[in-house]
């Protein structure tokens, strides 16, 4: 599944760039970006470049401060791993964010970008490849191949854009509380309530 506005109820950047005083700024980008009106990576670069000089500490303080889990979203990943699933998180946000709830649900993979770090201050740069709406398809095929999951047993749950293409490619594909072209083009959606209404579609 996705993180932000999917497992979380924020995105992440928009609430570092708060500290920054240009939170508006940077949401409207991303709003634009999760709806698919703007290439995603490049959007991405040119956020993150507006963060640079940033005191690194500030992720823990949005961490902490500013991220509350979308409801239903720890029942869902009980469930599913009581049955035996595996869960991961593949988000065009960034690791230091999706290494936390990996620690803290117990996910089997995550998927992120590396923000830069120097000196303890944001750099603005992102570190290797981008996560974008490829990458996102491509490591839900290769974790299926990994844990040897038929595709017509996989299901991808995201809100964006950059969302669809992993939506498409699962066996089962959830748009949440998603963007008007996501809701449109996914199989399935779920725009009110919590993320544990996948379990309906699960249930034998």
């Amino acid at each position: 599944m996705d993180m932000d506005s999917t497992l979380i109820q924020c995105e992440c950047i928009d609430e570092i760039a708060d500290y920054l005083g240009i939170k508006q700024q940077i949401s409207e980008i991303t709003e634009r970006a999760m709806r698919g009106e703007l290439d995603f990576s490049e959007s991405l670069i040119e956020r993150v470049q507006l963060l640079a000089g940033l005191d690194a500490e500030v992720l823990e303080q949005v961490y902490v401060e500013r991220i509350v889990l979308t409801e239903g979203a720890e029942n869902l990943i009980r469930t599913l791993q009581s049955h035996g699933w595996k869960v991961g998180l593949v988000s065009g946000g960034f690791t230091y964010f999706t290494d936390k709830f990996k620690a803290r649900l117990n996910l089997d993979f995550t998927r992120s970008n590396v923000l830069e770090i120097h000196h303890g201050k944001l750099t603005g740069s992102v570190l290797g490849d981008i996560v974008d709406a490829e990458t996102k398809r491509r490591c839900l095929m290769e974790q299926a191949d990994i844990y040897s999951i038929p595709m017509s047993q996989t299901v991808a749950i995201g809100d964006g854009a950059n969302d669809l293409p992993m939506i498409h490619a699962a066996g089962l594909g959830i748009a949440f509380h998603a963007k008007p072209k996501v809701v449109e083009q996914a199989p399935y959606a779920f725009n009110e309530g919590g993320l544990d209404q996948a379990l309906t579609l699960l249930a034998p």
